[in-house]
């Protein structure tokens, strides 16, 4: 008895008593010994010292908030690379030249200006997928950027046109945040992106909406422009599109076409802050409806059920109308037949 009870104190015994390492020091200890036994990468070049290039993770460079003023030395093993919130001014045509396996590459909040981006600075980059370039000085899209990309942002610049050989041959893009820069004019530009599913041009100087929309868009951003009317069959063409925002335009009755909005598929449809003093047809489908600061005068119940009665009712769970000409009486009774998943309605 006196020997097991012995065994058991003995394993009970602090590590330090013991001569044997500690197997779980590395969670604890210092970067050395964390690291110690991996072997840095060094395929392709070495890793620059201003930025780090972890061995669990040789593909991924990290230069990201290090007071950057131009582009480190790239090792050609490099997939991903991270390089926002510095200042970095220029890219020219040699910085990515040996960077030729790059899948993501993330240059925002930077102080990147159109001149100072080479005419084949991403001419070797040929599989990039992912480019962030939002919060810089770019006055216009970089040159040549490359087809394979999937999402592109470039938005909080100072863009001011984008034309056709911009987004030529990007047949892969699916995501362009393109919001909060000083466009005026798309042109035919977005015509060629057929795997778009996510617009976000807000806030830009748009007086209408661009032309060719790519029809297989899910998300349709545009508020904070300019935007007086729609045109003809303005969502006929799309079959996946589900919210739209347009929220801070110029939208009155006169420049809405009848039954614009009255199409199944839409789930958000984002009107407030503009010129309507009516309340647009909506399809029965449409679960969240937001018409605040308008100058809408009458709750026209028709707008959202052509026919009221047990069985005909809309799917409507969100409507806002305050900041309109109209109070809670103004609503019909009949009302909570149609509206009757309608949670609340603000007015």
């Amino acid at each position: 008895m006196r020997v097991v009870i012995g065994f058991l104190l003995s394993a009970l015994l602090p590590l330090s008593c013991s001569h044997a390492p500690d197997p779980l020091a590395w969670l604890y200890g210092p970067r050395s010994l964390r690291f110690g036994s991996l072997q840095a990468d060094t395929t392709g070049g070495e890793c620059p010292e201003e930025c780090d290039c972890p061995p669990s993770f040789p593909v991924a460079m990290y230069c990201d908030g290090r007071g950057l003023t131009a582009m480190p030395t790239i090792p050609s093993r490099m997939k991903y690379l991270y390089l926002q919130n510095n200042a970095i001014t220029a890219v020219s045509d040699s910085a990515l030249v040996n960077a030729t396996n790059l899948v993501w590459l993330m240059m925002h909040y930077n102080q990147l200006t159109s001149d100072a981006i080479g005419k084949k600075a991403f001419q070797q980059v040929n599989g990039l997928k992912r480019l962030y370039l939002q919060h810089n000085n770019l006055t216009a899209f970089p040159p040549n950027l490359p087809r394979t990309l999937q999402d592109l942002r470039i938005n909080h610049n100072k863009i001011e046109k984008v034309t056709p050989a911009d987004l030529e041959g990007m047949d892969n893009l699916t995501i362009l945040y393109l919001h909060d820069n000083a466009v005026t004019d798309m042109g035919m530009s977005l015509k060629a992106l057929k795997s778009l599913t996510l617009l976000e041009i807000s806030g830009n100087k748009l007086t209408k909406v661009p032309e060719a929309l790519p029809e297989h868009l899910h998300q349709l951003y545009l508020e904070f422009n300019s935007i007086d009317s729609l045109p003809e069959g303005f969502l006929g063409q799309f079959t996946q599109l589900q919210y739209i925002r347009m929220a801070h335009n110029q939208l009155t009755d006169k420049g809405i076409p009848a039954n614009t909005f009255n199409v199944t598929g839409l789930v958000e449809l984002d009107l407030s802050f503009n010129k309507l003093e009516r309340i647009p047809p909506v399809s029965t489908t449409l679960q969240h409806l937001y018409l605040q600061a308008n100058q809408i005068k009458e709750f026209t119940l028709g707008s959202f059920c052509s026919v009221v009665d047990v069985t005909n009712f809309s799917n409507l769970r969100t409507l806002r109308l305050d900041g309109n000409e109209i109070s809670r009486q103004d609503i019909p009774t009949e009302s909570t037949l149609c509206l009757r998943l309608t949670s609340s309605i603000e007015v």
